[in-house]
């Protein structure tokens, strides 16, 4: 290899560093910020503008609003509610769906998947689907984010392919011994696809953690909010503070405006804690799930 070759890789490494690095700061920088401004002084939090690398004094006020306001405690003991049984929910009828339709022995899965696939491309709309939810009774209860959601059609697409790679002989061999669809499911095709039921499920994890728009059509009870739907009312009222301890008091706007970053920050930090757990079967998850349809 020519000095002239080496000299051009080296530039183009340092080039690439140099713009990752960047890459990596601009998509980190609006989570540092919110952290930062989150512990800062609220005081000097509302006289700084511009960016925001380090805290502007320290203070752990707004962590401590967050902590005695019921309704962000009530809005997160709801979220792990939707979360938890959302997500088993989800999870189950995704499985027993995609087993169902992954059978070669099951002649109409074809017609089933048509349908399943236009249910992609076309729905009711908003309101048809609020018509039917107020209409099966779920209008203004927790189940009404968790049933008209309970199979998302993309992710049972990916579960349905990663089922249909593994060997029909497993299956046969364990037929062969009597038994039946459910222990096939059980015993042989959930534990060999552990990789994309974890993907999946974080899939599902995520979207019950993040979800506030269905909450806000269907939920009319503060008492069911989840906590995307109490932080959303937080960032959108002028008096911040005010919301959070019964005060209206022109005092209180500095600190109300370190809560706002105080109660991003306790509603995002829960579910990046999860990511490190399923890391290693996300990429062997979804890639299992795209092999072939």
């Amino acid at each position: 290899m020519s000095s002239k070759t080496k000299i051009n890789l080296s530039a183009f490494d340092i080039f690439n560093t140099i713009f990752l690095s960047f890459l990596t700061f601009v998509t980190l920088y609006p989570f540092i910020y919110v952290l930062f401004a989150s512990i800062s002084d609220p005081f000097e939090m509302m006289r700084y503008n511009g960016f925001l690398l380090w805290p502007k004094g320290f203070s752990l006020e707004a962590y401590k609003m967050v902590a005695i306001n019921p309704n962000i405690a009530l809005g997160f003991g709801n979220t792990l509610f939707y979360v938890i049984v959302g997500s088993s929910i989800n999870v189950i009828l995704t499985s027993l769906a995609a087993y169902v339709l992954s059978r070669k022995s099951f002649t109409p899965r074809k017609y089933f998947m048509l349908a399943i696939v236009f249910s992609m491309m076309f729905s009711g709309g908003m309101i048809p689907t609020y018509l039917l939810v107020r209409d099966l009774g779920l209008y203004n209860t927790r189940w009404a984010l968790i049933f008209p959601t309970a199979i998302n059609t993309i992710n049972f697409i990916i579960m349905r392919t990663s089922f249909l790679e593994i060997p029909d002989s497993i299956e046969e061999s364990v037929r062969i011994d009597g038994a039946n669809d459910f222990q096939v499911l059980y015993h042989i095709v959930l534990p060999l696809s552990k990789a994309v039921i974890a993907v999946i499920t974080l899939f599902y994890t995520v979207y019950h953690w993040n979800s506030w728009f269905n909450a806000s059509i269907y939920l009319t009870n503060r008492a069911l909010y989840p906590l995307q739907l109490v932080l959303r009312e937080i960032l959108i009222q002028n008096d911040t503070a005010g919301m959070m301890i019964g005060t209206s008091s022109a005092d209180n706007q500095p600190i109300g405006e370190t809560i706002k970053y105080a109660t991003i920050m306790v509603s995002t930090l829960p579910i990046l804690c999860v990511y490190p757990f399923i890391q290693r079967y996300f990429v062997t998850g979804v890639m299992l799930g795209g092999v072939k349809g």
